[in-house]
């Protein structure tokens, strides 16, 4: 018997299309075992498998009467098989020169019958087999010829599907890595821009409300709109990054809806030129109050409502909001933004709402602006389940309009927020802020809230003036030397065992940070620059806690009954693992993180994955992506260390949540 290894003539570009499927030393998958089985049963034999053939070995990538994961590829008969183009077939052993003393022939699997079709790549490399083998002698008729052939074809589509899928994995784990960049750049470029711009704009309102002469009221005036003009393309920017990433969601809190469009309605109309008649129409059977997101809709009317203000140099612009519809839960409301201004061309509505697009292009040199605004509209709206919508005219003016539904508010919810608006006496507070210019802007502002401030410089300050003194209220900022805003936190609620109020105050706006702030334990979130009535507004509503209802995460249970069949032991089962399992696999994570093993937290943030997902914990899961694509790629970066934070913030709260069930 010859054991010389004959070798292809294009071996060295055969095995780098072998190693291009990296498809060596990976475990069983179900379509190639199917394949095999498939083989087996067509030819009627007991032997069957799919190999692959590298420098020095035949390996088995599945296999039927085998029993071993491989063989050198000396011995292997596969060897002549990936020098042909065609099927090679054998019917009986015991007649052919170059087999008959084979060692698996005489004894060993005791082969007496073989057919094996090379698998051939696209490009023309045979990279391996798929065979059939017998301990008896026979030979194949022409269908089952085919049947192999075609079997040996679908084999090579899954690898080809197979190798698809690892790239478009790797694609997608680059393109969130870019997305997360992305999010992680413009945040630490809003931090920079509005730690200043929060000086500048608290003080200029401080300034404003001092006497002052005519000339520089119209100074503070201008600097004020550009102050405010500079914040709105921040926010913008960044809830353009929010909604992109999937972090932006619609809030559900009981509001006065006529209040609000009064509020929005008085703020723009110290805006509106001289020649332009500005109105607000609300039709008398539309409700006082609503449960949906005031914010939102605030941005979304006063980004209108300025849009028509900008384009329209005579006439009017028109607010209006009409009752469409009422149910015995919800209210179906139309809001409407007419102009008489400059219009939209009808070959342009398709675009308008597309981001840095503006109807024209002297549009931007005319009016300024950056092009965002109607986009982020656009998508606002349609994530409160609606569309906007546009009639246009060039020249005769436009109408942007959407209906929202709303849920109705009960009795009881529109007491508690009566109740809340109670004045809160002299509060002492305390500041923990490290910047000297906010330190000096909120000891102005709550002086002139009526209330006493001290200051820490840090956390550890902080802690130690919590010690001494007694206080109503914590100012927190979340970027402190010493103990950040975070850590002082945990310390305030784990050692010191306190549950005042704390309002998180930052500049900072990275994904997830709101939720992670009310993880460990602080009560509301402010972001900088802050207006004075928002700080009010969160200072009652804190101090009044126990009327507001604690916000909590929401648990999507829909895959899982859909997995229990109406059986709810099986959901109580799969619930109880989750609570015992996963918070000990984090722990495990973490230390291989803290251990730099990357092999460890890529195999253990896989392995979580599959559960987070099965509860439909969608950050969750964004995060451990992120960890395992780090780990994947062998570099471990302080954003791995930011994702396993959230993380664990994340498995508390569900597990917590859970327990409560």
């Amino acid at each position: 018997m010859n054991t010389e290894i004959p070798i292809p003539h294009n071996e060295l570009a055969r095995l780098a299309a072998l190693k291009r499927y990296n498809i060596l030393d990976t475990l069983p998958e179900h379509a190639f075992d199917d394949a095999t089985k498939l083989v087996s049963y067509i030819c009627g034999v007991p032997i069957a498998h799919i190999s692959f053939i590298d420098e020095s070995r035949q390996w088995f990538k599945s296999e039927i009467g085998i029993g071993v994961p491989e063989v050198p590829r000396e011995i292997s008969f596969c060897r002549y098989t990936i020098l042909e183009s065609d099927m090679v077939e054998i019917p009986d052993t015991h007649l052919n020169e170059r087999f008959k003393d084979d060692p698996n022939v005489t004894g060993g699997f005791k082969v007496r019958f073989y057919a094996g079709v090379p698998l051939t790549t696209p490009d023309g490399y045979n990279i391996g087999t798929i065979c059939a083998i017998d301990h008896v002698s026979k030979e194949l008729n022409e269908n089952q010829r085919n049947a192999i052939s075609i079997v040996a074809k679908h084999v090579i589509n899954q690898l080809e599907l197979r190798t698809k899928n690892i790239e478009l994995d790797a694609q997608k784990k680059i393109a969130e890595r870019a997305v997360l960049a992305k999010d992680s750049f413009l945040a630490n470029m809003s931090h920079e821009i509005r730690t200043p711009l929060n000086a500048i704009i608290g003080f200029t309102d401080l300034l404003a409300q001092t006497k002052l002469d005519t000339v520089q009221q119209d100074y503070i005036g201008s600097v004020q709109i550009a102050g405010e003009n500079l914040l709105l393309i921040v926010n913008d920017i960044l809830d353009l990054s929010k909604i992109e990433s999937g972090n932006l969601v619609i809030e559900g809190q009981s509001f006065n809806l006529k209040k609000t469009l009064k509020h929005i309605y008085k703020l723009l109309k110290v805006k509106v030129p001289k020649d332009i008649e500005f109105n607000l129409f609300l039709d008398a059977d539309m409700p006082d109050n609503v449960i949906g997101d005031q914010g939102r809709l605030n941005q979304i009317l006063v980004n209108l409502t300025g849009n028509a203000l900008k384009f329209t140099e005579e006439g009017e612009v028109t607010v209006s909001v009409k009752l469409v519809d009422e149910t015995e839960d919800h209210y179906a409301l139309r809001f409407s933004v007419k102009d008489t201004g400059i219009g939209i061309p009808e070959d342009k509505l398709a675009t308008i709402f597309e981001r840095f697009k503006q109807a024209e292009e002297s549009t931007t040199r005319r009016f300024g602006g950056t092009g965002l605004g109607l986009n982020i509209v656009k998508q606002l709206v349609e994530l409160h389940g609606s569309e906007i919508q546009v009639k246009s005219k060039p020249n005769r003016g436009s109408e942007f309009f959407f209906v929202f539904q709303y849920k109705k508010v009960n009795h009881d919810e529109i007491a508690a927020e009566a109740v809340s608006e109670d004045k809160l006496g002299k509060l002492k507070i305390l500041l923990c802020e490290d910047n000297l210019l906010n330190q000096k802007l909120v000891r102005s502002v709550i002086q002139n809230f009526g209330f006493e401030l001290d200051i820490a410089e840090n956390g550890e300050e902080g802690i130690a003036l919590l010690s001494k003194n007694r206080y109503d209220l914590v100012l927190m900022d979340l970027q402190m030397p010493v103990k950040d805003g975070y850590q002082t936190t945990e310390y305030i609620r784990n050692e010191m065992k306190l549950t005042i109020p704390i309002i998180a105050m930052t500049a900072h706006s990275l994904v997830g940070e709101q939720e992670r702030c009310f993880d460990v334990g602080m009560d509301a979130y402010v972001p900088k620059p802050f207006k004075q009535p928002v700080l009010l507004k969160a200072i009652k509503t804190v101090m009044n806690k126990d009327l507001n209802a604690v916000k909590k995460r929401k648990i999507d249970f829909s895959y899982l009954d859909e997995m229990a069949c109406g059986d709810p032991a099986f959901k109580k089962e799969m619930i109880s693992l989750f609570i015992e399992k996963i918070p000990a696999e984090l722990e495990h994570l973490e230390e291989a993180f803290n251990s730099k093993s990357h092999d460890k937290v890529k195999k253990l943030s896989h392995n979580m994955k599959s559960s987070v997902d099965m509860f439909m914990l969608m950050d969750l899961s964004h995060s451990l992506s992120i960890i395992e694509g780090d780990a994947t790629m062998g570099q471990f970066t302080s954003e791995t260390a930011n994702q396993i934070n959230l993380l664990n913030y994340g498995v508390k709260e569900v597990v917590k949540i859970l327990n409560e069930l």
